[in-house]
């Protein structure tokens, strides 16, 4: 949704009809996940995309019959036949996609309102009816209970009073998925299927020391989607100037800045100053916190003589096991745009568990765990 996000704000705002499909499940191997959408407005232009070309085809006849009135709809989409020239996935899984219009300025207006939450970096759950013994389409937007009503309604108190609850719970965890229900909400029962789509704030990727290296990370990092800090005591060198992309440069010795900001389990922290008198606080700070991911830069020898200060200074093994440094994946990476590749794909690799090995010496499904 992000990626298209400022073309549906614009849309709502300026009153033009659209059709917005989203993926809902996924089984197998597929190009996207669930919550992947692709937009079609009543001028025929095309937003976003839901399988990378496979089936997108299709799904714009289908957005163009809804936003004319034929009431949402459930598709399914799965292994195509090629010699028949059908419809589907090359890569053998199965994608479940709800087509929703938004025609009418009420429609609109409430998705307007949730576009508005989700632009303010605000945490909301969507819940969407899928199929059942409800109204397919039916929505109800989730905030956490302490930031705001919950809006719209599945079709009675019953069934929204147990969404909102699944929803909250999944908002907190940063979890999307199909719920199930009986049609009153009742627990361990398959009638009626709701699609949450949750919505957190984007995860903060936290760089120490302004260097050229330091500016090539922010860039990959505002590409994958974090919320990039970049933090340096210097103030001829933590300027605006210098990084553009980052959300925020902050001038403050990092051990001390990072003791007073937000820390959270899908935060990533790079540390590229490799000097010893702003590493070592750093690091005693950063291993304290539930951050994802603390990466180092430096060379073996420099990170050799970094673990024997961190343990004078009474930090543990296990907490030094957190540690990945030298950063990176081995890339062969020289400039500072390849090593910041290489820090991305690292985080990349941690995040999911994966090998970090070529896709083309493995076996198995491409796409774990989804």
């Amino acid at each position: 949704m992000r990626d298209i996000l400022p073309d549906l704000r614009a849309r709502c705002a300026d009153g033009v009809p659209f059709a917005l499909a989203t993926v809902v499940a996924v089984h197998g191997s597929a190009p996207r996940d669930p919550g992947a959408v692709m937009a079609v407005d009543a001028a025929g232009t095309v937003l976003g995309s839901v399988s990378g070309g496979c089936v997108e085809g299709d799904l714009y006849e289908v957005a163009r019959e809804v936003l004319a009135g034929s009431g949402p709809r459930l598709v399914s989409y799965g292994i195509s036949d090629d010699e028949a020239f059908g419809v589907g996935l090359t890569c053998g899984g199965t994608i479940e996609v709800l087509v929703r219009g938004y025609a009418s300025e009420g429609e609109r207006t409430e998705l307007a309102a949730l576009l508005d939450l989700i632009a303010a970096d605000r945490p909301v759950a969507e819940a969407t009816v899928l199929s059942g013994a409800a109204e397919t389409g039916a929505r109800l937007v989730v905030r956490p209970a302490d930031a705001g009503p919950t809006t719209g309604t599945l079709g009675n108190e019953g069934l929204d009073a147990a969404v909102t609850d699944d929803a909250r719970g999944l908002l907190a965890q940063g979890l999307t998925g199909i719920q199930r229900y009986g049609a009153h909400g009742q627990r361990r029962m398959q009638e009626v299927a709701v699609f949450v789509r949750t919505y957190a704030p984007p995860p903060r990727m936290l760089v120490f020391g302004a260097i050229d290296h330091a500016a090539a990370t922010a860039r990959i990092g505002s590409f994958l989607g974090y919320r990039v800090t970049v933090c340096d005591a210097r103030p001829a060198f933590a300027t605006r100037e210098r990084f553009p992309t980052a959300d925020e440069v902050v001038r403050a010795w990092p051990h001390t800045y990072l003791e007073s900001t937000e820390v959270d389990a899908r935060t990533v922290i790079c540390v590229l100053t490799h000097d010893p008198k702003f590493d070592v606080p750093l690091l005693v700070a950063a291993l304290s916190t539930p951050a994802a991911y603390i990466g180092v830069m430096g060379s073996r020898r420099t990170h050799h003589d970094r673990l024997a200060r961190l343990r004078a200074a009474g930090v543990d093994e296990a907490h030094l096991e957190r540690l990945a440094s030298p950063v990176g994946l081995d890339l062969g990476a020289r400039t500072p745009e390849e090593t910041a590749v290489s820090i991305a794909a690292e985080i990349i690799q941690h995040r999911w568990g994966a090998t970090g090995r070529p896709l083309g010496d493995l076996t198995g499904a491409i796409h774990r765990d989804r």
